[in-house]
Parts: structure tokens; sequence; C-alpha cells
């Protein structure tokens, strides 16, 4: 209950940004292959682009194996912010991003961007969507110790809302955001724009595939996001 006595809407819709909501996945792809290649870590661009959506150390596990030098981690890490921040001036949401986080909330979802991106990435996406006015609350990277695919970036999305497993929906693009969710007991709709098959994310587990934020858009009312919970 609210401070007036009216009860917040259950329905809490999930979103993740890179590759979801804005056109990143393929500049933090180069931007991770030249933070690897100062460090004379020759890796095949494919390889990186299929661990986009992990948090920085699985995505190292993932690439480079987890006998690595773990010494170098934030090094890397860093180098890639700095790296990826060159690209902050030209980032842009994916037609019709805002509008789809207007839609949902105008069906009374409560809006979350639940992202595993710095703090700073995440600031300057959420300025470049322009839609402040319906996210109720967002995470970072530094808000868990593991990041996707363990569940602990989605159960910490929905304790930020005070909200449970099955009041809500996830939207995601990549394997790692499906297998989350569905480790937090949330269903996830899959989009294909961050680079990831139909075919992968319906494997993953994802309860149904859209092209992209507009065609979820368009289809919204036939969709998980059609309304939230009772």
């Amino acid at each position: 209950m609210t401070s007036h006595g009216v009860r917040q809407a259950r329905g809490v819709a999930l979103f993740d940004l890179d590759g979801t909501l804005v056109d990143t996945n393929y500049l933090h792809t180069l931007a991770w292959w030249q933070a690897l290649r100062q460090f004379g870590h020759q890796v095949p661009m494919a390889r990186i682009h299929r661990a986009i959506g992990m948090g920085s150390d699985r995505l190292l596990d993932a690439v480079l194996g987890p006998q690595r030098r773990h010494s170098e981690d934030g090094a890397v890490s860093d180098a890639h912010g700095t790296l990826y921040a060159e690209w902050y001036d030209t980032l842009r949401p994916f037609d019709c991003a805002a509008e789809l986080l207007r839609a949902t909330a105008a069906r009374g979802w409560r809006v979350v961007l639940a992202s595993s991106a710095a703090e700073e990435e995440v600031a300057v996406v959420r300025k470049r969507l322009g839609a402040d006015e319906v996210i109720e609350a967002a995470t970072s990277g530094a808000d868990v110790e593991t990041t996707k695919p363990a569940p602990d970036l989605v159960e910490t999305a929905l304790r930020k809302v005070g909200a449970e497993p099955e009041d809500a929906v996830f939207v995601g693009d990549a394997v790692w955001d499906v297998e989350a969710a569905g480790r937090a007991g949330v269903p996830c709709i899959g989009l294909l724009t961050g680079g990831t098959s139909r075919g992968e994310l319906e494997d993953a587990g994802a309860v149904t595939v859209y092209e992209d934020a507009a065609t979820l858009l368009r289809h919204i009312d036939s969709s998980p996001l059609s309304r939230p919970p009772n």
C-alpha cells in the first residue's frame, strides 16, 4: 500500500538495455576486442559477440577461459570501458524503444531497467532513451556480485521495486538474459536485435521472440506485456 492507501501495481516489466533497447552489442564487441588486444589476447570477434550480455567477469571467463590471468581483469575491463565511452555521443536507441517503454507503462506495468552495464553506461543510455518519466528503477553491474546468466541481477531488480517473480516479465536479446530470467522464475521475451538467433533464444527458454522493439510494440496487446497481473 502507498501512503495514500492505494495499492501499487503488481506487474513489473524488466528490460535489458544493450542489444534490447539500444543498438550497442557490436560496439561492445569491438571495444572488448580492442581492449583484449592491448593485453596481448587475440580473440575472434565472433567469440566475443556470443558472450555479450554477460557481466565482464563472466565474459572474460567465456572468451579467455577460467585459467586466465585474473590479476589483469580489472585493467582489461577498464580499457573496455574507456574504448566504449568513445561511442557515447553516437549511441542510438532502436526504433520505437522509448515508445515501447511508454506503451508498457500505459498498460499498467512498472518499468524497470535490468542491466549489468557500468553505472556510467546505464546513465548515458537512459539519457539517450529519453523515457525516464516511465522508468521506476534501474540496476547496473555495481548492484550484484554475480552477473548474468546468474539470476542475481533479475532478483535485485525485483527487490528494488518490492516485486515477486510471478509479477514480472523480462525483455532481453541474449541467451544470458533468458537464462538469468528463467533461473529467477521470470518469463522472458526475446528480441533479435542483439544478434542472437530465434532458435537460440527459444532453446534457452524464451516464451516468445520478436524481431525488434518496434515489432513488439505493434503486437504488444497480443504479447505477454498486454496486461500485468491483477
